[in-house]
């Protein structure tokens, strides 16, 4: 049996999943530039060492309603060929997960072609995201246009 790491963060009370590989770095998250014109969830862009990357708050990108939280970070993935900042409660920490430990997304295809299954760790659920899907076409054009 495989088995993956995964950096975990909160969302409101909600556990979600990324695989590490696509995880660049963590860092706490102070804002972003605006940008106009542009749909709420884009929070802007921020300079990280020289590089513009474009900050996508993942809580409005969801439509649920965001926390009013001081300590927010800023997950640092590579999608879709380039650097995204994914605003998150908190990551709350690493895990390896089996395989068998994902239950496929199959059954829940009405709520999103991102999402790539479900994490169960005992009593523990954590929505593991697809992180090359989680942008539609025009979202990802938006987003190299800007980053």
């Amino acid at each position: 049996m495989t088995s993956e790491q995964m950096v975990v963060f909160r969302l409101g009370d909600e556990e979600y999943a990324v695989s590490i590989t696509q995880v660049k770095e963590i860092i706490c998250y102070k804002g972003a530039n605006k940008l106009p014109n542009m749909p709420d969830y884009l929070e802007g862009i921020i300079n990280l060492r020289g590089k513009i990357i474009p900050v996508v708050d993942l809580a409005k990108r969801f439509r649920l309603i965001p926390e009013i939280a001081k300590g927010k970070q800023a997950v640092i993935v590579e999608t879709m060929g380039m650097e995204v900042g994914v605003v998150v409660d908190e990551v709350t920490e690493v895990l390896m997960l089996d395989d068998g430990a994902i239950e496929p997304a199959s059954m829940m295809t009405h709520a999103g072609a991102f999402l790539r299954g479900i994490g169960k760790q005992e009593e523990r659920l954590m929505i593991i995201l697809d992180l090359d899907k989680l942008f539609r076409q025009e979202e990802q054009e938006l987003l190299q246009f800007v980053g």
